[in-house]
């Protein structure tokens, strides 16, 4: 069973450089109306589909999108992020960083941060039906349900290349489901 809110939750939402970026939005703020605390990380590419300013205001934190910002703070930030998540979140998840995570790749922010996790990582695939069957996404994929992530999607249905196929993004409320299952099975790590 679902909790009934999320108020004791701390959620580490990363966004990577998929159309699908945009239904993102609505997960954050569904997440949010559930009483969770959201924390969002982007990559470069996300933010030249959605901006900062969005997740901002959707979670009243601040957005993190630079490996180098901490130089700002002593926090090392993409260790902190992880060190507080009950749940990590990729969405999109985007045939790129599921090659990057696949291979350990830490070459941004995300990419660094999703390499420190040590918990569970719920990934929202999103590309074009033909990346989405390539066998070189379909070996990361399956790499990566190897290491324990566990996938939300991708569902089947037009894109935005004008392809119709599987690779679209679940639907916001399916992703939200999803968390609320995840987290249904685990005790808030604030309450430990």
């Amino acid at each position: 069973m679902a909790p009934e809110n999320l108020d004791k939750y701390e959620l580490l939402i990363c966004v990577t450089g998929g159309i699908a970026a945009y239904k993102v939005g609505t997960v954050v703020s569904s997440l949010v109306q559930k009483k969770a605390a959201v924390t969002v990380a982007m990559t470069d590419s996300a933010t030249r589909l959605i901006g900062p300013p969005t997740f901002r205001a959707l979670t009243g934190r601040a957005v993190h999108t630079d490996l180098w910002a901490q130089e700002i703070s002593a926090d090392v930030e993409h260790i902190s992020l992880t060190d507080r998540a009950d749940l990590v979140v990729v969405a999109p998840a985007t045939a790129n960083i599921l090659a990057k995570m696949a291979a350990g790749i830490a070459d941004d922010l995300v990419c660094t941060t999703l390499l420190a996790v040590e918990g569970p990582v719920l990934l929202a695939p999103a590309m074009n039906v033909r990346m989405w069957s390539n066998p070189a996404t379909v070996h990361n994929v399956e790499i990566l349900k190897q290491r324990g992530h566990i996938l939300v999607g991708p569902e089947s249905g037009w894109q935005a290349c004008g392809h119709v196929g599987i690779g679209r993004m679940a639907e916001p409320q399916t992703i939200v489901r999803a968390i609320e299952e995840i987290l249904a099975q685990r005790k808030p790590k604030a309450s430990t």
